[in-house]
């Protein structure tokens, strides 16, 4: 037996260069790209990576509750353990955790340790957690709000002709609400009535503006809006699922771990969920699976389509991947999207690894 012991836990900031790509553009991305890696190291030889990713500011601050609060409880302890490991740190956080920057910490810790137990096993983790389908549908997201109506319509064509059937646009936020709908209209005309259109609000609006628009774009065949109000509106949330009827009201993308969810359990008319491996780790993000699956409520998480891939492969209820082009240029062996589909890889644990240029000259020192 392989001996699971956690021997030593690391933290590594990159700082990584934007790829030299028109389809970036039109958000305030910054000069590079932000990462946090942690590698956890067994007794026994094993090492799990988990990382996150953040548009903006903070991951020093992550890196220093992992620090003082998390590492320190997790030294010593058998990475096999990880519900267990979830718990206790869960727990003995509450009064200052609960969400954000803790829950952040330890959702990169619990990533690296079930690529550890994958790894363990010799498995990849959609097998270790029960195999349900090899691929799954991939909408082309990040069609910015930023790059104008013509931009989005490009990155959207872009999309199409890869073989993407999904993209996801923009609304709200730096347009008028004519404007808005004037670039939705001008969407559907571009792409033809056979490509899904998504759309993003990102907070953007309260529950009445909301209404109001949804029934403005409802004859451009919109299949969801996302995050139309606050995160914290869940009352606003179910007005506006239940006025627009026939658009898909989705969201959680802010959300931290189940408990923060629960309003969209117990009356679920939000019927698409999109938790973030960052804000509660593969762990949490099995359970609210399980728990959307009881509800008949689909899947489709937060960016990292590359983590993502393993818990959708695994669960009944994935319904989609997004892919943003935001790291397919970092890993050793990336997960490739062809014709707008993504395939589990059988590599053990997540099969992810940083590629060795990228961790030495990216390190923020």
């Amino acid at each position: 037996m392989t001996d699971m012991t956690i021997k030593a836990i690391r933290t590594t900031l990159l700082s990584v260069p934007w790829p030299d790509t028109p389809w970036l553009k039109g958000h305030a991305f910054g000069e590079a790209r932000n990462f946090l890696v942690v590698e956890v190291e067994t007794k026994g030889g094993i090492v799990g990576m988990g990382y996150l990713f953040s548009f903006r500011p903070g991951l020093k601050t992550i890196v220093a509750a992992l620090e003082e609060t998390i590492i320190p409880r997790v030294i010593g302890k058998d990475a096999t353990a990880v519900e267990g490991i979830w718990n206790d740190i869960y727990k003995t956080t509450v009064t200052y955790g609960r969400g954000g920057i803790v829950t952040m910490a330890q959702s990169a810790l619990d990533i690296a340790l079930w690529d550890a137990i994958g790894k363990r096993a010799n498995m990849p983790l959609h097998r270790l957690w029960g195999h349900v389908r090899p691929k799954l549908p991939t909408y082309g997201s990040g069609c910015f709000r930023g790059s104008g109506g013509d931009g989005m319509i490009a990155k959207a064509l872009h999309y199409k002709e890869r073989g993407y059937t999904a993209i996801k646009m923009q609304m709200a936020h730096n347009h008028t609400l004519r404007q808005d709908v004037d670039n939705v209209k001008r969407m559907r005309e571009a792409l033809g009535p056979d490509m899904i259109i998504m759309i993003d609000i990102n907070q953007g609006w309260d529950a009445d503006t909301a209404i109001a628009q949804g029934r403005r774009i409802m004859d451009y065949d919109i299949y969801w809006l996302e995050e139309p109000v606050p995160a914290d509106d869940f009352k606003g949330y179910m007005r506006v699922a239940e006025a627009l009827a026939g658009i898909r009201i989705v969201g959680g993308e802010t959300h931290f771990t189940r408990f923060d969810l629960r309003p969209f359990f117990e009356n679920p008319r939000v019927s698409i969920l999109q938790p973030d491996p960052m804000r509660g780790g593969y762990t949490d993000l099995r359970k609210i699976a399980a728990i959307a699956d009881t509800w008949n409520i689909g899947m489709a998480p937060h960016l990292f389509p590359e983590l993502n891939v393993q818990l959708l492969a695994s669960i009944p209820n994935g319904a989609w991947i997004e892919d943003m082009g935001l790291s397919e240029d970092l890993f050793v062996d990336p997960v490739p999207i062809v014709n707008g589909m993504i395939t589990a890889p059988e590599r053990p644990g997540h099969g992810l690894a940083f590629k060795p240029e990228i961790l030495k000259d990216c390190r923020v020192k």
